[in-house]
C-alpha cells in the first residue's frame, strides 16, 4: 500500500503595483542572466514570471517558489546596486513571504 503524496504547499500573496514591478524586474533579470550564460532559465522563475503577467496583483506561489524568491530578492535588496525604491518594495515582499513561510512551518 502506498501512502498519499503530500499536498504541495502554496501561498497566495497580494502585491502592490510597485512590489509587482520589483518582483517582475528581478525575475526578468534572473531569466535574462541564464539566457546570456547559455543556460536554461530556472523553472521557478519562468513559472512565477508567467503567474505575475497573468495575475491581477494576487499571485499563488509554491513553497519552493516563495523560498527562491525570498533568497533572490534578499540578495538583490542587500546589494549596493538596488535603487532605494526597489529596496523598500523588495524588502516588503521578502517580509511578507517570510511571514507566510514561518506561519506555515509553525502549523506543521
Amino acid at each position: 500500500m502506498t501512502s498519499p503524496q503530500p499536498e504541495t504547499e502554496t501561498y497566495e500573496v497580494t502585491l502592490s503595483s510597485d512590489e509587482q514591478w520589483v518582483v517582475h524586474a528581478l525575475l526578468a533579470s534572473e531569466i535574462d542572466d541564464a539566457i546570456d550564460d547559455n543556460e536554461t532559465p530556472p523553472a521557478w522563475a519562468l513559472e512565477l514570471f508567467d503567474a505575475l503577467e497573468a495575475g491581477d496583483g494576487t499571485t499563488v506561489l509554491s513553497g519552493y517558489q516563495a523560498r527562491r524568491l525570498v533568497d533572490a530578492m534578499t540578495a538583490y535588496v542587500g546589494g549596493s546596486d538596488a535603487p532605494e525604491q526597489d529596496v523598500v518594495h523588495g524588502s516588503a515582499v521578502v517580509e511578507r513571504l517570510e511571514d507566510r513561510l514561518e506561519s506555515q512551518e509553525s502549523i506543521q
